[in-house]
């Protein structure tokens, strides 16, 4: 029997349409198993919703320092569980500071496509041996094995944080900015560049007022070093636009808007065609004007490195295989990836979500695949067609 692997199906939407017979669900699979504040170790069942395991960590003043992110808005689904987290491997704007998910997983419990239960890693670090299979299933979108129990590092909460907004910045200039924040002593934690039209959808009245375009980058650490190198990041950028500044709880608000993908394009939308693709950030500017001539509304996180791109229905068409073939030539040529992260369910059956592997890797896709879940019934096509 096929199995379609889900927790609370917050990304069912994302990859290519899974052909099963049946749904496995994890979503009984809940709960905190452990959890040692003094150690910074938590572990919890894969269908743990992440919503209860931050609500555990912020009362003993901790995090997740990788920042996960819920984009269930995307797809207009729900708040997901801490396995979809993982097995997505998925990462919020603190990502080019703190590492991805995959870096902050200590040990992981699961079950293979061949009914073989395993475990790798553990609760403390020093007594973890044999191969690192959590950086393994992590991004495997569950077609390798089923995540039952998670144990993850996690950090003390900055006493404080403040964001600094800079308006009116163009594409080309905001990134040139962020670069050079990111290269400085300001020793930032986030940095987004966001169009017109991603400011009006948020619900902090200082970004949503903006009018126009607007660079925001994140400050923690101690109360008063991060009010001091506000108020003197601020001095040094006023020369180039208006600032503002964000405190505590709407700069939090602010960046889970950005995680989350609230300021995109919404799900059903007219731009429901929604690309992910992550560069190095120092090479988005080169392919700037490429971008713009491919069309559609683009949104900048982790300092650059991560460019979101929605394309309006009307304008895809019937030239969506043009799109594709010029968007991925692009950013490959820059060395990073495409991946398409929302459209309709024959588009993401006709076109190869996370793109054609080389012939090398592919074969050793298929390896891996094989020896975890030979008869291909852990989530099959999710990432590739046949697999």
């Amino acid at each position: 029997t096929r199995l379609a692997v889900m927790g609370n199906g917050s990304k069912r939407g994302l990859g290519r349409p899974v052909n099963a017979d049946a749904v496995l669900s994890l979503r009984g699979l809940s709960g905190i198993v452990y959890y040692e504040a003094a150690e910074l170790v938590v572990e919890a069942l894969a269908g743990t919703p992440l919503a209860l395991i931050e609500a555990e960590l912020e009362r003993q003043g901790q995090r997740l320092a990788f920042e996960p992110a819920e984009p269930g808005a995307l797809w207009g689904t729900g708040g997901g569980t801490i396995g979809g987290v993982v097995a997505c491997n998925l990462s919020g704007p603190r990502r080019p500071f703190a590492g991805a998910a995959r870096d902050h997983v200590l040990g992981i419990s699961a079950v293979s496509g061949r009914g073989e239960t395993f475990t790798a890693g553990g609760r403390v670090v020093k007594n973890v041996t044999g191969y690192d299979m959590g950086k393994l299933i992590a991004g495997s979108f569950g077609t390798l094995a089923v995540l039952t129990r998670v144990t993850l590092k996690v950090l003390p909460r900055p006493e404080a944080e403040r964001t600094v907004l800079l308006f009116n910045q163009t594409p080309r200039a905001g990134l040139d900015a962020l670069g050079r924040l990111a290269g400085g002593h300001w020793d930032i934690t986030a940095g987004a560049n966001l169009g017109p039209e991603a400011t009006a959808r948020s619900t902090v009245s200082y970004v949503s007022g903006a009018g126009g375009s607007v660079m925001a980058v994140r400050l923690e650490g101690a109360r008063g070093a991060v009010a001091e190198r506000t108020a003197a990041l601020r001095a040094a950028l006023a020369a180039a636009a208006p600032t503002e500044e964000l405190h505590s709880h709407n700069s939090r608000a602010f960046w889970a808007e950005v995680r989350d993908g609230h300021l995109l394009p919404p799900a059903g939308g007219a731009a429901s065609m929604l690309w992910r693709l992550t560069l190095p950030p120092g090479d988005t500017p080169r392919i700037l004007d490429r971008l713009n001539d491919i069309g559609g509304e683009l949104l900048f996180d982790w300092l650059g490195g991560l460019v979101w791109l929605a394309i309006a229905d009307a304008a895809a068409g019937d030239g969506v295989d043009v799109i594709t073939s010029s968007l991925r030539t692009v950013v490959a040529e820059a060395g990073g990836h495409a991946v398409l992260w929302r459209a309709a369910d024959d588009m993401r059956t006709r076109i190869p979500v996370f793109g054609d592997e080389p012939p090398a890797r592919a074969a050793l896709t298929r390896a891996i695949k094989r020896n975890f879940d030979p008869r291909g019934i852990l989530n099959p096509g999710r990432m590739y067609d046949g697999m």
